[in-house]
């Protein structure tokens, strides 16, 4: 009923500029005298007649970031599983408490004596959570032990995975996904750090007669190397190409930020509804597992994801870090091939979302009158995604028009 009193409203208020003609397109059609926005509330009413929305649930929020005002709204206050639209609440947050400078680390260091290019003491590997590192950055802590001429370790190696609660799945993971390891200490994505870092010291001919333990570095340890991989260098990949593994390496950075070791998924929790209460949301019910959206006990709605889009365009901070890092429709990431025949296409920077039923896209779109919208679209409850990316392109479409 509320469509059509719109639908109606919009169709005399564009009488009063011109006689109606009838365009058609490639997603509806529409009466070309209707002025912004209910041209495009005309066609988003027209959009929600697809049969596909008799067997599943939707929620749409599109918020005017130029206009300050709600464009359109449908079911954008239902609590739904957002896939990995999850992920930017993850990052802005992350962008928000961490700052753009912020980088992922993971130290070697020792304590002993270096006598005749033997080391009669421990080595240290400290874990920071840093999904990037792989065996460019062990070589390079093999090397920093080539640099000061040792040849012979005569001592234990103390392996410190403290950064994080020893959970290695997410909250509410299924057992048959394929779903990372949540370790401290990774090489290559893999949770065997210690072997490989043995197998790299005897490449090189470096002997280690000790055993592999866990432990923190004493006070007074000596610092031989420290790898970093920045934010940006995580952020990136982690929108672009949806990995979980680093959105959960993101979710975990803001946990610590608490200054507790270890740090708990339960910290990332209070910190992610802390931001979503900055971004202006209150009462609304929803719950955070995860960092990724992997998690089936995730549930958010339109509106958080939307305030939370916009609470970051205005902050500059927040937004030329984000911005950059979200797929592109028809150009890269998980849009590559999505709207390659559309007016969105190069207009729509949006994160994709798919789990078992769900299918979402949330993000920004460029109207073609040059306004700035933010948006949200989760479908729930298709049995096709394909059924979901179609209906979420034809929503793009129509924003950009």
């Amino acid at each position: 009923m509320e469509r059509l009193k719109r639908y109606f409203t919009t169709f005399f208020v564009g009488c009063s500029f011109l006689c109606l003609q009838a365009q058609t397109d490639s997603t509806l059609s529409v009466p070309v005298a209707l002025p912004w926005p209910q041209n495009l509330q005309a066609r988003l009413d027209t959009l929600l007649t697809d049969p596909l929305l008799e067997r599943s649930q939707l929620g749409l929020l599109v918020f005017d970031m130029t206009a300050d005002s709600t464009l359109y709204s449908y079911g954008a206050k239902q609590t739904l599983r957002p896939a990995s639209t999850m992920k930017l609440l993850t990052s802005i947050t992350a962008i928000d408490l961490l700052g753009g400078d912020y980088y992922f680390r993971t130290t070697l260091s020792y304590k002993g004596l270096v006598k005749d290019n033997v080391l009669v003491g421990n080595l240290y590997c400290v874990g920071g959570m840093d999904p990037l590192f792989d065996d460019d950055d062990l070589m390079v802590f093999v090397e920093s032990l080539q640099g000061m001429g040792i040849v012979s370790i005569h001592g234990n190696l103390y392996v410190d995975t403290s950064f994080k609660e020893e959970d290695l799945f997410g909250e509410g993971w299924c057992w048959d996904d394929d779903n990372p390891e949540l370790s401290p200490l990774l090489v290559l994505r893999k949770n065997d750090f210690a072997s490989r870092f043995m197998i790299s010291l005897s490449k090189v001919g470096i002997t280690f007669d000790g055993e592999i333990k866990t432990g923190a570095p004493p006070k007074d340890a000596l610092m031989l190397s420290t790898r970093l991989h920045s934010l940006d260098d995580v952020l990136v990949p982690m929108m672009k190409e949806s990995d979980n593994l680093y959105a959960e390496s993101m979710f975990y950075q803001i946990a610590a930020s608490m200054g507790v070791r270890p740090a708990k998924a339960s910290h990332a929790r209070q910190l992610i509804k802390k931001e979503i209460a900055k971004a202006g949301v209150s009462g609304a019910q929803y719950r955070i597992a995860d960092g990724s959206g992997l998690s089936l006990y995730n549930y958010v709605t339109p509106e958080i994801l939307v305030k939370m889009l916009v609470y970051a365009f205005r902050n500059p901070n927040i937004y030329d870090h984000l911005f950059p890092a979200l797929p592109i429709a028809g150009q890269d990431g998980t849009l590559k091939k999505r709207m390659l025949d559309s007016v969105a296409k190069g207009r729509v920077n949006a994160k994709t979302g798919t789990l078992s039923g769900i299918s979402s896209l949330a993000g920004y779109a460029s109207s073609a009158n040059g306004h700035k919208l933010a948006f949200c679209i989760i479908n729930q409850g298709v049995m096709k995604h394909a059924d979901g990316r179609g209906f979420q392109d034809k929503i793009c479409t129509a924003l950009c028009k």
